[in-house]
């Protein structure tokens, strides 16, 4: 990129791109998880509505399987006269009282400041996590650009680290990791290997998928067969998958030494703050995503030295 145009990805111009990237990701982490349930949803009442096939499968007698179509039917109906979800629209709107927010209102943190961390309507509370995801993402994008220099693979690793905070705020939500987040983040991984922007070598990005993927799935096997139970979700997975293609395979173990690090310290600060309660599932999701940025900030031969390799 030529001197005169640099400045484009300075730290305080991608600072102020990050913050409304960040405003665009608070969407995502609100409205894919909606948007995904009303599509199971869907899908379940279609394949309950079919009374043949559900008599088949349960073994239960006929008329109580037309009843039950029927009912999955009407709710088949009722999902498909839902107003349209999808994440550009409908326009950004308080979940209390549905007010429709102006374009000052939705100003990257400034809009949430100008009106007091509350909706202009109603007056209720607006979270507060939306101006701190903002603000995570423009101080990461700006960090981003002094880590990596005003050069346009930084972009690269923005969008890798906006994909984690999305995934992390998806997760803490709703205990999912959602395959159209990590699948392209995964291929996106490999890819930027393959063309040579991430600086991670084909055979590293490759090994460190495979190894990310089958290190979490060998160990929640062990659990599952020790105790019975699930430990962890595919999500988690096909997260360090992606993790591992774009960070290489060396950087597996430190990612998930310093999630358990980072999770550890996040559970100890819950349970003094007693917002963790007794027997609650609490996602690894975004500690795994918490320790991929740390890794990726630190730098492979800073971390390898923290292990003595």
């Amino acid at each position: 990129m030529s001197a005169e145009y640099q400045w484009l990805l300075s730290p305080w111009a991608l600072g102020v791109l990050g913050l409304c990237v960040g405003s665009f990701l608070n969407v995502v982490i609100h409205r894919l998880p909606l948007m995904m349930q009303r599509e199971w949803l869907g899908d379940a009442a279609a394949q309950l509505a079919d009374a043949e096939e559900l008599a088949e499968a349960t073994q239960m007698p006929r008329g109580e399987a037309d009843k039950l179509a029927l009912t999955a039917t009407a709710l088949s109906q009722r999902i498909e006269k839902l107003p349209k979800l999808g994440i550009a629209l409908p326009r950004s709107r308080c979940p209390n009282c549905g007010h429709q927010l102006g374009a000052g209102e939705n100003l990257p943190v400034i809009g949430w400041l100008r009106l007091g961390g509350k909706c202009a309507s109603c007056k209720k509370p607006i979270s507060k996590r939306y101006p701190l995801v903002e603000l995570a993402t423009g101080i990461a994008f700006a960090a981003l650009s002094w880590r990596f220099g005003a050069q346009p693979t930084t972009l690269l690793w923005c969008g890798f680290v906006a994909a984690l905070i999305a995934l992390a705020g998806i997760d803490w939500d709703t205990t999912l990791l959602p395959d159209s987040l990590n699948q392209p983040l995964l291929w996106a991984g490999l890819l930027a290997s393959l063309l040579g922007w991430s600086g991670v070598p084909l055979a590293a990005s490759l090994i460190g998928a495979l190894a990310g993927y089958l290190s979490l799935w060998s160990v929640y096997w062990l659990f599952k067969l020790a105790t019975g139970k699930e430990g962890m979700g595919y999500g988690d997975f096909k997260l360090l998958a992606a993790l591992g293609a774009w960070l290489g395979w060396q950087m597996v173990l430190p990612i998930v030494l310093m999630a358990s690090v980072i999770g550890a310290v996040v559970g100890i600060a819950m349970k003094f703050s007693s917002s963790l309660r007794e027997g609650r599932y609490v996602p690894f999701g975004p500690f795994l995503a918490g320790g991929g940025v740390v890794v990726l900030f630190a730098g492979q031969p800073m971390v390898l030295g923290w292990l003595g390799w």
